[in-house]
């Protein structure tokens, strides 16, 4: 008997992770790039969970024009976003390295939280969802975050640091979704392709 079809959709994301971690349960996926990425700097009073919530959905609907204006097959768009949150506080991209060493320094030997939510687009559907990770740092020293900084892993990355690299060596416990993390939660990712339905692809869009 022949097994349920393979589903395929568009992934809306620059992240090599996310496209690892969608590999890794066995999705199919074409890559989606829209030219500009919708803005990703919270509005004045937005809470971290409403920040990433709206910021998923906004790439999703981007990646879905996107499809439409290129004239691609049909197929859902997912996508999503990553925010570190210090009581409350959104710690986004840094926009330089010494914004990243103080960010290292404010993470330094406290919890805080890595909110990633996920979002799913077909047609005038959309769904997301979201998972919440508790993680709680060491504390650094001058020298291991200059280090850190100097190496170039937290440029461009949420809270100035990577789970899945040499930070993990900073983190003394992480309670949650290891995968939410890193940026795409498995489980909830899951959960929403399963609402939405097997997915055949059509065509290759290249």
């Amino acid at each position: 008997m022949a097994g349920p079809p393979e589903r395929s959709l568009y992934l809306a994301s620059r992240s090599p992770r996310r496209r690892e971690l969608l590999a890794q349960i066995g999705v199919r996926y074409h890559l989606l790039l829209a030219r500009a990425a919708p803005g990703e700097q919270p509005r004045p009073g937005e809470a971290p969970q409403a920040y990433v919530e709206r910021v998923a959905r906004e790439k999703a609907d981007a990646g879905w024009s996107r499809m439409l204006q290129r004239n691609l097959p049909h197929a859902p768009v997912l996508a999503a976003d990553t925010a570190v949150a210090l009581e409350g506080r959104i710690l986004g991209k840094p926009a330089d390295r010494d914004e990243a060493a103080g960010m290292l320094r404010s993470l330094s030997g406290r919890r805080h939280e890595v909110l990633t939510a996920v979002a799913l687009r077909d047609g005038e559907r959309i769904e997301s969802a979201l998972s919440r990770s508790e993680v709680e740092f060491k504390q650094l020293g001058e020298e291991e975050i200059r280090r850190y900084v100097a190496s170039g892993e937290a440029d461009d990355k949420a809270g100035a640091y990577a789970i899945q690299g040499r930070a993990a060596r900073f983190i003394v416990e992480i309670r949650g979704s290891y995968s939410g993390a890193m940026g795409l939660p498995l489980y909830e990712t899951a959960q929403l392709l399963e609402r939405l339905g097997p997915v055949r692809e059509r065509r290759n869009p290249h």
